[in-house]
């Protein structure tokens, strides 16, 4: 039985998708890192095990003296599924060796935004895994 809590610490995903990658969106973004109004931190959710989905969120906190609105938040689903930066793809290949074999990734989608507060928003990628 897999055990993805076990796999995914908070050491482990913060080391998927380090605090420097905000940096280097932004800086892609506006040509300054110090214009994006959050930092983006990847953390894991959940396993359904059922049916067999990973959930992580990457979540978006409003920088100080920033705005994180829902105009702003609302697009970065699609943004961030194309973007090289951001590069979900490469992700869920990382994420994919991590699960050493026992699952593979079958499919991955990025979710609608979620407001979880005026300074945190979320967006959440689901992985469908299956067995080799």
């Amino acid at each position: 039985m897999m055990h993805p809590e076990q796999i995914f610490t908070e050491k482990v995903v913060q080391s998927l998708f380090p605090p420097e990658r905000t940096h280097d969106f932004f800086d892609a973004l506006f040509g300054d890192a110090n214009e994006g109004a959050y930092d983006i931190a990847f953390t894991f959710d959940r396993y359904d095990q059922a049916g067999q989905t990973l959930s992580f969120l990457l979540n978006l906190h409003e920088r100080p003296g920033r705005c994180l609105a829902c105009n702003l938040t609302s697009g970065l689903p699609q943004v961030f599924s194309r973007h090289p930066v951001i590069n979900i793809k490469g992700l869920v290949q990382d994420i994919e060796k991590l699960l050493g074999g026992t699952m593979v990734c079958e499919s991955w989608k990025v979710g609608h935004t979620i407001q979880k507060g005026r300074s945190l928003h979320c967006i959440p990628l689901q992985i469908q895994l299956r067995q080799p």
